[in-house]
């Protein structure tokens, strides 16, 4: 069974790709066997959560997705020793041993730290599973088993065709700086988890004043450009070179006709960080200029780019290999950044209820930081993963922060 485009993309990109999504729940943890019995009864039917990846022997032949067996709950779902943010720490830049299916469901018996209980923690190689695939698996894993509640968004039919293609060529071949690392060629894998009080966001959420408010995605983007400013001064005096840093921000595919597809139907377009521009509002106004194109960039990925890109790989494995080259290179994106929320007010496992949502974005090259922010009714949680200095995950998860703090200080109060 081939691997598609995108998977095939990410298998070359030289990354580790490991990814998670974590729930905290409130209540009395259940047995492991419960959960493996739950786990077979919502996943035993998704066949590619039996996949296995089958590598070539020799370096011209290419990977393909296996199917020998149905997945093992008992090898696939166990209790682990570590809390969650060791555990996400731990695993960040391990790759899944090859042999069974590129993922894991671990539960975490101590969850204190993140004001729950326990968690269910789950693991998976990107290769395998997209970020809202790791959503949509363990939504079907709640008593209510409806995990695709929300409608899908229609990808926008792209303007201009060709000429559209080459702009965004164009763009996602610019180039760009990576972050500065202190020892050239020496990186260490940090992981950071920070919590955003809800009145602390929706206050931000205000801003700028005269204008609409701003979403959770273009605030994340803006307090990453305001955090790599604090941490590492402008842009252009990094290495003394007049060209942006970017950001990563992955583009969801799927349409109203197949939400809750399982396996990587997702972009990423690179979007310019407003570094050098001072003052928070106006890094945030930025932003949002910035971001405004991109549904329908995205849309250009997925209706010129991806399908040339599919019919070209037909002749070989050195395709794809070109396809993902610039993507190896940490100045193709200092940072990614991710705004996800879980659908619904309320959800529950064997009774016991949702108290927070964690992510785990991938580790990338050396000299990237990645963001995630996921949402969960009023609980709002911040993952950085970091490959630079020993802690930059938590320096600039913590700069990320003060700058959603200092949107919120100056935010107009709300009139109920």
């Amino acid at each position: 069974m081939r691997l598609s485009c995108a998977d095939e993309m990410l298998l070359l990109n030289g990354c580790p790709g490991v990814i998670g999504l974590a729930v905290v729940l409130s209540g009395e943890r259940p047995d492991v066997d419960r959960v493996r019995a739950r786990v077979v009864e919502r996943w035993a039917g998704l066949e590619r959560m039996s996949r296995v990846l089958d590598r070539p022997a020799g370096p011209r032949g290419r990977a393909r997705w296996a199917v020998p067996a149905p997945f093992d709950p008992v090898e696939q779902v166990a209790v682990t020793r570590n809390e969650l943010d060791e555990l996400w720490a731990w695993n960040v830049d391990r790759p899944l041993p090859d042999g069974t299916p590129p993922w894991r469901l671990f539960v975490v018996p101590d969850a204190a730290a993140h004001g729950g209980d326990f968690a269910l923690a789950l693991l998976a190689q990107h290769t395998l599973l997209d970020g809202r695939s790791l959503a949509t698996l363990m939504r079907a894993l709640m008593d209510e088993p409806e995990p695709v509640r929300e409608r899908g968004r229609p990808v926008p039919s792209p303007r201009g065709g060709l000429r559209a293609a080459g702009r965004e060529l164009r763009a996602m071949t610019a180039p760009g700086q990576a972050l500065p690392t202190r020892t050239p060629g020496e990186a260490y894998a940090s992981v950071a988890v920070r919590e955003l009080p809800a009145h602390t966001v929706r206050s931000a959420r205000r801003q700028p004043a005269d204008g609409r408010g701003a979403t959770l995605n273009e605030l994340l983007v803006g307090a990453v450009a305001g955090a790599l400013r604090a941490r590492y001064g402008p842009v252009r005096g990094w290495r003394q070179r007049e060209v942006p840093a970017y950001t990563a921000v992955p583009c969801d595919l799927r349409s109203r006709g197949n939400p809750g597809e399982l396996g990587n139907t997702v972009t990423v377009v690179r979007v310019p960080l407003p570094v050098d521009v001072d003052g928070p509002l106006a890094r945030l106004r930025a932003c949002q200029d910035a971001l405004a194109g991109v549904p329908e960039r995205a849309a250009v990925h997925a209706s010129v780019l991806f399908p040339a890109a599919e019919a070209a790989r037909r002749t070989g494995p050195w395709v794809t290999r070109l396809l993902t080259s610039s993507g190896r290179h940490s100045c193709f994106a200092a940072t990614a950044t991710t705004a996800m929320k879980w659908p619904g007010a309320a959800s529950a496992f064997q009774g016991c209820r949702l108290v927070r949502v964690v992510g785990l974005p991938p580790l990338q090259r050396p000299g990237t930081v990645s963001f995630a922010v996921a949402q969960a009714g009023d609980a709002f949680t911040l993952t950085a993963v970091g490959n630079g200095g020993p802690d930059d995950a938590g320096r600039l998860a913590d700069a990320v922060v003060t700058e959603f703090e200092t949107w919120a200080r100056t935010a107009t109060p709300s009139v109920l």
